[in-house]
């Protein structure tokens, strides 16, 4: 008996192997997925943490960081999306990665200007009064306490270009919304299971990724700091409850 339900037909389509292994099958569309997030992410990082950090050590750049993340924020990824193919990039994934990574931006930059901004002014006098030069204490001070706020940065952009890059399959970018874009393309009585399935993957895919960067982040944020966020969180929630 076919499944008339869209979610009965989701289940059938997921548990059909020939769905994921035949060319152009889930596999196929989820290595194209982990690849040009990973791709725009990583070029995030080359931009953002850079430009971040260096305004976190001068300590002049807040409003510059501020302006940037809420420029890029305010860009839709559609948008750019449409606009790039246009450009040199033309149609296809590296269009794809630089939008993406322009949406990363924002968390990448933001966290890496608060972790150097939040290191202990007494470590950083201390390293001064070391003779060491500016760089020397971004790069063996500031840095590495700020590699707790790099990573929360890092898990917050991956997360959202994971999850942003469904709208690839708008301009052949292939990926998982190549799934749902094939969906729409059918009857919805036909295509409505492999819309679900789509997005379920896509799903699937963004929440596995903010639990393995949960635990990257913790195992890198020290205990004290964990402790404090833990208290600063607890407050925030007793604020919002009136409690």
């Amino acid at each position: 008996m076919t499944a008339t339900n869209p979610v009965e037909q989701a289940v059938v389509w997921l548990n059909d192997p020939l769905n994921w292994t035949n060319p152009g099958g889930i596999l196929d569309r989820l290595g194209e997925h982990l690849s040009m997030s990973a791709a725009a992410v990583l070029l995030g990082c080359l931009v953002a943490w850079p430009i971040g950090l260096w305004l976190g050590h001068s300590g002049r750049g807040g409003g510059l960081v501020l302006l940037i993340s809420n420029v890029t924020l305010a860009i839709p990824t559609l948008a750019l999306l449409t606009i790039l193919p246009l450009t040199f990039l033309g149609f296809g994934r590296p269009a794809v990665v630089v939008a993406l990574a322009v949406f990363a931006v924002p968390p990448l930059l933001a966290n890496a200007y608060t972790g150097v901004r939040q290191a202990d002014p007494e470590a950083r006098d201390a390293a001064r009064g070391m003779g060491l030069s500016g760089g020397q204490v971004l790069r063996r001070v500031e840095l590495p306490l700020a590699v707790p706020y790099l990573a929360a940065g890092f898990r917050t952009a991956a997360v959202q270009v994971v999850a942003t890059a469904a709208l690839a399959s708008f301009v052949n970018g292939g990926g998982l919304g190549q799934i749902i874009r094939a969906g729409f393309g059918l009857d919805i009585a036909a295509g409505g299971g492999q819309i679900i399935a789509g997005g379920v993957l896509v799903a699937g895919l963004a929440l596995l990724v903010e639990g393995v960067l949960a635990l990257v982040e913790r195992a890198v944020t020290p205990r004290p700091l964990r402790r404090a966020r833990g208290r600063a969180n607890r407050r925030a929630a007793a604020a919002v409850t009136g409690n």
